[in-house]
């Protein structure tokens, strides 16, 4: 594990009653100011590891460490933590100063200091002119905005976000994307987010957890997951992957022939293990690496179109 990890999970499992496994056995190492997106299907328990990190879920085993720090037994309070939920949490009878200034109140701290750091925080997400505004006011971008604003506000370590776009529309969801990663390089602090949409985990993320069933499948940057998945899982569940079970005819260096039926294919390998003569392994070829040929000839294989799907500039067959 790396020794300059910000927030690290040990061997972390959660079990619910009824004998219901939330995470087995996890190990993960959060640097610091990166931003980390857990993802998934539902229950593969990325909102359960979220809950852990924030204090709101002790862990069945294992621990959690802050800079070095078992903080398994802390309180979400005592923690240098916060969270923005998915529905945001706000207070509908207070402004949107209020709202934002909640977590400085429990503090000693003077009222010009606490005023000045509401300032600034909405000042950094864009409502610098809605202050003294109401919650029910506000539109569900700006509410995100300021459940944002409450977060940054107290200064934590980390920040974690779970599903923080769900619930607004495609186009606000895309700008919010830009705005979550333009915060976070600002701040320099470590953001978690969670999420089941991949397109969002894969643009703003500089790491990505896909989890299933409770356990790590792979952490990789977003081009190595979406170039090189590790399992069949996140093969299928990130992108868009045609998998084939293929024949091995030969290897050439690092490169491994195989067919599919009529279609030859070539893949990279790291490993020294060459597959035995006759192996079958599973093949995966995304959509845009393939194209509609109208004659047969060299790489290519017949097949009939079964369907067409239309994706604004380009066109999705299936066959």
């Amino acid at each position: 594990m790396a020794p300059d990890a910000l927030v690290r999970l040990q061997k972390v499992s959660k079990v619910f009653p009824g004998g219901i496994v939330g995470l087995d056995s996890v190990d993960l190492d959060i640097a610091p100011g990166e931003f980390l997106t857990l993802l998934g299907p539902s229950g593969c328990g990325k909102t359960t590891s979220l809950r852990v990190i924030a204090g709101f879920e002790s862990p069945t085993s294992g621990n959690v460490l802050l800079e070095g720090r078992d903080i398994t037994g802390l309180r979400p309070f005592d923690r240098p933590v916060n969270t923005v939920f998915q529905d945001y949490a706000l207070f509908p009878h207070m402004d949107v100063a209020a709202n934002v200034g909640f977590g400085l109140s429990l503090r000693k701290m003077s009222g010009t200091e606490q005023a000045k750091r509401i300032r600034e925080a909405l000042d950094m997400v864009g409502l610098a002119d809605k202050l003294r505004a109401r919650v029910s006011e506000l539109s569900g971008g700006q509410r995100q905005r300021v459940a944002l604003a409450r977060a940054i506000v107290c200064e934590p370590r980390v920040l974690l976000l779970d599903e923080p776009l769900s619930a607004l529309d495609a186009h606000l969801r895309e700008q919010m994307q830009v705005e979550l990663k333009r915060l976070q390089s600002r701040l320099g602090t470590t953001f978690v987010m969670v999420t089941h949409d991949q397109t969002e985990a894969l643009s703003i993320s500089d790491r990505i957890v896909v989890m299933n069933k409770g356990r790590i499948e792979q952490i990789a940057a977003p081009a190595t997951l979406y170039d090189r998945p590790a399992t069949r899982f996140v093969a299928s569940f990130i992108g868009t992957m045609n998998l084939l079970q293929s024949l091995f005819v030969g290897r050439d260096g690092e490169r491994l022939r195989f067919a599919a039926g009529e279609l030859p294919l070539e893949a990279t390998s790291d490993s020294s293990e060459t597959p035995a003569a006759g192996d079958t392994r599973t093949i995966g070829v995304r959509p845009e690496d393939l194209l509609a040929a109208s004659e047969s000839g060299e790489g290519t294989a017949p097949a009939r179109v079964s369907g067409v799907v239309f994706h604004g500039r380009t066109l999705r067959l299936h066959a």
